[in-house]
């Protein structure tokens, strides 16, 4: 019997492996360039009672200057706190502002930081496409996980504490987020942060804030003022395809379907209902929780709202009054 070691020998190279080496490829090129513009964040502050309020999570450098993008929960009205990079360099941090609703918020290192990361426009996104994470995940420093874009303009109600909320208009993505992702980079391919993650929603669901036109008016709006002004109709959305007689009768190809009416909320007492078809507002179609939520600023605030919606095959045209967020 011999006693010499087996080995088994290497499969010869398929067209999978090799795409598998290309899929590897992509991912680590866009970890190493976007890792270096990522930050673990601790905000903290001391309470009246002297115990210390904590949060923690992600934050992207997107200035020259040292201002950081993260989420709104993250920060959670603490005003400083500390950034540590992936080379290990440390700087203070301090709030400049932030927004619940579109759960962001900016903060500004106060001693040198890396470069920025590039941004790019998650308008150009499509589903399907590979997408990478990068964050600092239950304390893991420079964690990157890869997945693919499973939907766009979804609109998820949150909770905190008693208070609910709606959060318009997020990129869902299979690739694994969990608490410490909140405010960590959503790249694709080319390493352009396309969103800023958010794990708010929960484990098991990867959800990112898009950076695109709405978002970047947010952004200003935070270093401007360090808040931004919305108005708030309460209702949660999905877009859909219409049906061929509603593409006929309204000229559009998609719509954005109710799923929920927030209680209390304007869109409750305008008379909306979950199964509407939102069609249009203020006389522009809407097809994406973006095209809705790029009308809601704070000029539509205690004006008359007009929505054209499709119910039971009747175009009904309703009149909501925003409120504003608070």
């Amino acid at each position: 019997m011999s006693t010499e070691p087996e080995f088994e020998l290497p499969e010869p190279e398929t067209d999978d492996a090799g795409a598998l080496d290309a899929y590897s490829r992509i991912v680590i090129e866009v970890a190493e360039s976007v890792t270096p513009h990522v930050a673990a964040i601790e905000m903290t502050s001391q309470r009246r009672n002297g115990q210390l309020r904590m949060g923690s999570g992600s934050a992207v450098v997107f200035t020259g200057d040292g201002y950081m993008l993260t989420n709104a929960h993250v920060v959670a009205g603490i005003q400083t706190g500390r950034a540590v990079f992936a080379n290990g360099k440390q700087s203070d941090v301090e709030l400049i502002g932030a927004d619940p609703l579109s759960d962001l918020a900016v903060v500004r290192g106060l001693k040198s930081t890396p470069p920025p990361a590039v941004l790019g426009n998650a308008e150009t996104l499509r589903v399907g496409q590979l997408v990478i994470a990068v964050g600092n995940p239950l304390g893991l420093a420079g964690s990157v996980t890869a997945g693919v874009v499973s939907g766009l303009g979804r609109s998820i109600p949150v909770r905190a504490g008693e208070h609910r909320r709606v959060i318009e208009d997020v990129i869902q993505t299979d690739a694994a987020l969990n608490p410490g992702n909140s405010g960590g980079a959503l790249a694709d391919t080319r390493g352009r942060i396309v969103g800023i993650n958010t794990a708010v929603a929960g484990l098991g669901l990867g959800l990112a804030v898009p950076i695109n036109t709405t978002t970047q008016r947010i952004i200003a709006s935070l270093l401007r003022d360090g808040r931004v002004r919305r108005a708030y109709l309460g209702l949660v959305s999905t877009p859909i395809p219409l049906d061929a007689s509603a593409v006929v009768r309204t000229g559009q190809k998609e719509g954005l379907r109710v799923v929920e009416v927030i209680a209390g909320s304007p869109a409750e007492q305008s008379g909306l209902q979950p199964g509407d078809l939102v069609i249009s507002a203020q006389g522009r179609a809407v097809s994406s929780a973006e095209s809705l939520q790029k009308l809601l600023f704070a000029e539509a605030i205690g004006e008359p709202f007009p929505l054209a919606v499709l119910r039971d095959g009747r175009i009904l045209h309703i009149i909501a009054v925003p409120t504003e967020m608070s």
